[in-house]
This record gives C-alpha cells, sequence and structure tokens, in this order.
C-alpha cells in the first residue's frame, strides 16, 4: 500500500531556510508524480509545487521553493528559501497514480499526515 510521511517541519526565523523530507512507500517515483501542498490557519489547501515521474518540476510563482528526490531513499524534498511569516502553514506531501505532474489537490490519491512550519518574524 501507498504511504507519505513527511518530516523536516519547525520554527525559523524570517529569512532562513528549511528543507522538507516526505519519504514514499508502495510506489517508485518513475510511475509517480509527486506534489507539495500547504495549508494555513483559515486558508484553502494551496499548491507549492510539483515533481513529474522523469523528474520534471513546476511550482508556484514564489521562486523560492525547490523539489528534488533521492530515488535510493524513495524521498522527495522541498527546499525551502528565504521564507517569510506568510509561508507558516502545514505542509503536506502528496502523490498521485500517474507519472504527470498535476497542481490540482483532486488528482492525488495519496497524502501525507502533514509537517507544520512555522515562519517568525
Amino acid at each position: 500500500q501507498v504511504q507519505l510521511v513527511e518530516s523536516g517541519g519547525g520554527l525559523v526565523q524570517a529569512g532562513g531556510s528549511l528543507r522538507l523530507s516526505c519519504v514514499l512507500s508502495g510506489r517508485t517515483f518513475s510511475m509517480t508524480a509527486m506534489g507539495w501542498f500547504r495549508q494555513a490557519p483559515g486558508k484553502e489547501r494551496e499548491f507549492v509545487g510539483t515533481i513529474s515521474g522523469t523528474g520534471g518540476t513546476s511550482y508556484t510563482g514564489s521562486g523560492r521553493f525547490a523539489i528534488s528526490r533521492d530515488s535510493a531513499k524513495n524521498t522527495v524534498y522541498l527546499q525551502m528559501s528565504s521564507l517569510k511569516p506568510e509561508d507558516t502553514a502545514v505542509y503536506y506531501c502528496a502523490a498521485r497514480n500517474s507519472r504527470y505532474s498535476s497542481s490540482a489537490p483532486n488528482d492525488y490519491q495519496y497524502w501525507g499526515r502533514g509537517t507544520q512550519v512555522t515562519v517568525s518574524s
């Protein structure tokens, strides 16, 4: 069965960096597009970025985030830099039954439980 476990969240000062990790089990990256989403208090779930089964990436307009993966560890990463208080949210890792990327939450079948990122002023 497919499982995802996020980690790496925490408290960071504005302007700092943080790397989130997501361990995928039950599927291979070559068959799977992975997405990162976030949800801030009182707001809708927001697309952050995605990496396709072939390794191509796309992002929302931030320009401060980057996605990478380590196939040997079956782990995908979200590298965040120049963090702002507005980035404070629960960050979710997701996987879909396709190698093709999507920015739509409904296209993803599997979700982690989330990891909290808090950026202080």
